[in-house]
């Protein structure tokens, strides 16, 4: 689990310092919960979404090789 705090706002973002790092983000202030205030601490987690990964993968592929067919016509 990774934990972040909310160091401030600026407009509609919040800017979130992690850990102990205070390695900074810019996060939109829409995609964390409501309400939130400077000072508060996160939890996240983040993980690979297969499915979606292989799905993109698969397209991605697809393109280029309609892309190379494409250019060995011309």
């Amino acid at each position: 689990m990774i934990k972040a705090v909310i160091d401030r706002f600026e407009g509609n973002k919040a800017i979130l310092l992690f850990d102990d790092t205070e390695d900074q983000v810019v996060w939109p202030k829409n995609k964390l919960p409501d309400p939130v205030a400077e000072g508060d601490i996160l939890t996240m987690q983040i993980e690979i979404d297969v499915e979606a990964t292989a799905i993109a993968r698969k397209e991605a592929d697809a393109l280029l090789q309609r892309v190379l067919r494409q250019n060995k016509n011309d």
